[in-house]
Formats: structure tokens, C-alpha cells, sequence
């Protein structure tokens, strides 16, 4: 099935199992790349380079990477040089705990890269001022509980659930009046080393 098969509003994952695409994802330029696909449907290589303050030759050679891998296609509709890309893929799953050699290796760089990148704009997100009416509901929340495997494994799916609710809403067509964009970032981990 071609991207253009699939409903608008369907999730699409992507389960990443080989090492050569972990490692091609794993640098900064294109995850900030995927990222800017959450809140715009296409993207040239100029208007991305804008958002990003990369040049234009180097957000197109990250896009042609991402490209070869499946991570983004050609939208279609440009002219000349200013070709349109679009992400078919709306969620990327990589599990390092059910890989073998060099694909465990790289899932587990690609999930330290993605989880640094994701701290660090959580550290400056919070210290940044914030509209008033997002000031009150912004929030952390940190709760130490004792749960089994199980116990976890319903409760990120219940989390998931909840989010799940606002997909589709990339679309800005399907976005409510005074929505931003929005991180949420669930971690859920034994602490080993308080066993």
C-alpha cells in the first residue's frame, strides 16, 4: 500500500529494525527534520532551512538521507529545485531489549540521542515564559510508584490511549482555535538501582 492509499487520519508506525536506518536518523539535523513534520504537512529544503537556520543544500542532502530510508517521500507538485517532502510515517518504534548485535547497538545510540534531545527541550521549554493561559496548565509530574511489568505496560497503554485522542491533528485544518503544539513525554522505567 503507497502512502497515498492511506487515510489521512490513520496512524502510520514505522518499526525500525535495521541498524543502517537507526544510524541515519541519528543526527541532529534530521531529527529536527522529522520533528517539523509533526506541524507542517510538506516541506521544501528552504522553508525547512529557515526554520532550522541550516542552509538550504544542507536540509535537502538530510532530506534525500531521510528519504532513502522510508523516513520521508517527494510530496509531489514542485517546481525545479523547491521540491515539496512529507513524512508517511507518524510514529517510529524502535525496541533495543528485542535486537540483536549491531541493530541493538544502534537502537540503543539512536534512543540515548532521542531521549537527550527530548530532555534538553524540556529543560528550556520550561524556563521559557509561556502565554498566561499556558503558564497555568504547563506542567511535570513525577510519581514513584510499585508496579509489575504488567501493571506498567496498562498504564502506558492507557497514557497512549488519552494521547491518541488528538492525533490527526498535524492537519491544521483539524486543529482547534488556540492549540500549539504540545510535548508529552511519559517515562516509565524500573529504578534498578534502588532494588
Amino acid at each position: 500500500m503507497s502512502s497515498e492509499d492511506v487515510p489521512a487520519d490513520e496512524t502510520r508506525q514505522l518499526d525500525l529494525t535495521d541498524p543502517k536506518a537507526m544510524r541515519a536518523l541519528a543526527h541532529p539535523v534530521r531529527m529536527a527534520l522529522l520533528e517539523l513534520f509533526r506541524s507542517h504537512q510538506t516541506l521544501t529544503a528552504t522553508q525547512a532551512s529557515e526554520l532550522l537556520g541550516e542552509s538550504p543544500a544542507n536540509c535537502a542532502f538530510h532530506l534525500r538521507t531521510l528519504a532513502k530510508y522510508g523516513y520521508v517521500e517527494e510530496a509531489g507538485g514542485g517546481q525545479g529545485r523547491e521540491r515539496p517532502w512529507r513524512s508517511p510515517t507518524k510514529r517510529i518504534s524502535v525496541t533495543s531489549g528485542q535486537l540483536d548485535g549491531q541493530a541493538a547497538i544502534a537502537a540503543q545510540a539512536l534512543g540515548q540521542m532521542w531521549l537527550e534531545r527530548l530532555m534538553e527541550r524540556a529543560r528550556r521549554m520550561f524556563w521559557v515564559p509561556a502565554p498566561p493561559t499556558w503558564e497555568a496548565v504547563r506542567t511535570a509530574t513525577m510519581t514513584h510508584c510499585y508496579v509489575t511489568p504488567a501493571e506498567l505496560k496498562e498504564i502506558a497503554d492507557g497514557i497512549a490511549a488519552v494521547m491518541q485522542r488528538y492525533d490527526g491533528r498535524d492537519d491544521r485544518q483539524r486543529r482547534p482555535e488556540g492549540s500549539m503544539p504540545v510535548d508529552l513525554l511519559f517515562l516509565g522505567y524500573p529504578v534498578i538501582d534502588q532494588v
